[in-house]
């Protein structure tokens, strides 16, 4: 497939760094983002379990770990279905993880891409095991939050560093919806734990706050010039 003129402006070989494919996707709704989600407001407050994954809990009791991926943000909107349950622990617990999943029948499959392990069941449940080495990651396993059923979420501030980092198009629409959602409480949290972790990041949360905020029906429509990035990467830069 021939690369698409307005990405090629910005990454000739079509590669874009999650930056700029995040840039890229707010760039593009911020040009035609109207007010409303099209959906009931009683549904986006609805916060469901209707998809069942395993509880891990008794398996990993005295193992700091959290739920992550699209698993996680039901805790913060209404459920999506995904394919796998992703959680994050700490490196130094990797292989005491994977002892244990076995030892409860689990298989182990392979290696990610990233640090870290997937595992099956032998119902065919995928799990994938995060190994974390994140400056945040001890703050975050300490107080997590908990999702409709009870299990340990990553609380929303370090999701929205996570989701920001991956960057791709199906992050960035969680991020904006989970953020729409939010109370100005919850944002305080995160646009101190952005600032303090990745401060690089601020402009673009405080757009994809924006835009959440307009599809809520939160905040009015308005001239957006002053959220978008004050110039294009030229040809070949990475951001």
């Amino acid at each position: 497939m021939e690369i698409p003129p307005a990405i090629a402006a910005i990454a000739p070989d079509g590669q874009l760094t999650p930056a700029q494919r995040r840039r890229f996707v707010i760039d593009f709704c911020l040009r035609r983002i109207k007010p409303g989600t099209g959906s009931a407001p009683e549904f986006l407050q609805r916060r469901t379990a209707m998809n069942p994954w395993p509880d891990l809990q008794p398996i990993l009791h005295g193992v700091p770990w959290v739920i992550i991926g699209g698993v996680a943000t039901r805790a913060y909107m209404p459920e999506r279905v995904t394919k796998d349950l992703d959680i994050l622990i700490r490196s130094r617990d990797g292989d005491e993880v994977r002892e244990r999943l076995e030892a409860a029948g689990y298989r182990y499959v392979s290696s990610l891409a990233v640090p870290g392990f997937l595992v099956r069941s032998s119902e065919g449940t995928e799990i994938d095991v995060i190994l974390g080495d994140h400056p945040w990651l001890d703050e975050a396993l300490t107080h997590p939050n908990q999702d409709p059923v009870g299990y340990p979420v990553l609380a929303l501030p370090y999701l929205v560093v996570m989701k920001m980092a991956s960057s791709r198009v199906q992050d960035t629409a969680d991020t904006t919806r989970m953020l729409g959602l939010a109370s100005e409480e919850e944002l305080a949290r995160v646009r101190a734990v952005v600032a303090r972790y990745a401060p690089e990041e601020t402009e673009d949360l405080e757009s994809l706050i924006y835009l959440g905020q307009v599809e809520m029906g939160k905040t009015p429509l308005q001239e957006t010039k002053h959220l978008t990035a004050p110039s294009r990467p030229t040809p070949g830069s990475r951001r």
